[in-house]
């Protein structure tokens, strides 16, 4: 019996960040990052960041604009929502379930996997509350909500929405490759069932930098524009996203599973990058230090860099970025 190994390796990707607790460096966070100038240009590349990764949620306001442009008419929170990873409070479920109500349709429409709120703190209310896992918590249920209601409106078959060959998921993987100025390199799904499709994180910044620089009315702007006027609805009182967009006006920034993040600055300067293991423990600091070389001065960076680390209940330690 013979065997044979494969001698190919991934690149060694840069440390992005680094685990320090009581001045010893105990753990690595590594990864890939573009930071683009306003017009567009390369900056700063760490890693391979022409590598095509799954952006998880940070393609929401891609599948959010392509609902819009299959014709459902959302605004305001209800177009916020859309392209949300939301935190399961009181607020987000009710907007839910009247998204859904609208539209003849109920929680038991949605094919998200049963899952608590996205937030501990809501969590632990809602299971103290008596609550259990459901489709409405997961955290992905306004997306779903407003893909099944655009499937009421253009009589599409509702039960097979999460299909790839479905038309409303054809027409987001078009909007994907406009955005990010690529081909869609591969099809996965998400954690939520959705089709997944992956880009390089020059691609997922240059989405980003599209939809602020967007023309208003169009479908790219429309989603841009409700997700910064409600934060809250797009993450929730207790995220980074709320506090980027909240604190730094015109930030249009969603995190994804598997510590992606993107954002885009009102100029058109943009950031893309991926802790590699997917830590999310790693994204607050490394997303800190990306805006501090974009020029962004405010209070909230400072905010979402601090990561300690505890010993016996007291601050002993960091993680921190390392580039």
């Amino acid at each position: 019996m013979t065997s044979s190994i494969s001698t190919s390796a991934s690149p060694v990707l840069p440390v992005l960040a680094e685990v320090v607790r009581s001045g010893f460096t105990e753990g690595h966070h590594r990864g890939s990052l573009v930071v683009l100038a306003a017009d567009g240009r390369v900056e700063l590349a760490l890693g391979d960041p022409a590598a095509p990764v799954f952006p998880r949620s940070s393609n929401k306001p891609m599948q959010a604009a392509a609902i819009l442009r299959a014709g459902l008419d959302l605004s305001g929170e209800r177009l916020a929502l859309a392209a949300a990873s939301h935190s399961g409070e009181g607020f987000h479920l009710e907007l839910v379930r009247t998204m859904l109500a609208e539209h003849g349709l109920t929680p038991d429409d949605l094919r998200t996997p049963p899952d608590l709120p996205l937030d501990p703190v809501e969590a632990e209310a809602y299971l103290a509350a008596g609550g259990v896992r459901e489709p409405l918590t997961m955290n992905c249920s306004g997306k779903h909500a407003a893909m099944l209601a655009v499937c009421v409106r253009n009589g599409w078959d509702t039960a097979t929405y999460l299909d790839p060959g479905h038309p409303l998921q054809r027409l987001v993987g078009e909007v994907v490759a406009e955005a990010a100025g690529e081909p869609v390199a591969a099809l996965g799904t998400d954690g939520c069932g959705a089709p997944l499709m992956a880009i390089g994180l020059v691609g997922l910044a240059r989405a980003f930098r599209a939809f602020v620089l967007a023309e208003p009315g169009t479908a790219e702007r429309r989603v841009a524009d409700a997700m910064r006027a409600h934060p809250e609805y797009v993450a929730g009182t207790r995220r980074p996203d709320t506090w980027l967009m909240r604190e730094v006006p015109g930030t249009l920034s969603k995190m994804g599973a598997e510590a992606v993040q993107a954002l885009a600055l009102p100029d058109g300067r943009a950031l893309a990058f991926k802790i590699d293991d997917g830590s999310v423990r790693a994204l607050g600091p490394v997303l800190a230090r990306s805006l501090e070389l974009l020029g962004v001065d405010a209070p909230v960076v400072s905010r979402i860099g601090r990561s300690p680390l505890l010993g016996g209940a007291v601050e002993v330690g960091e993680i921190r970025a390392a580039f």
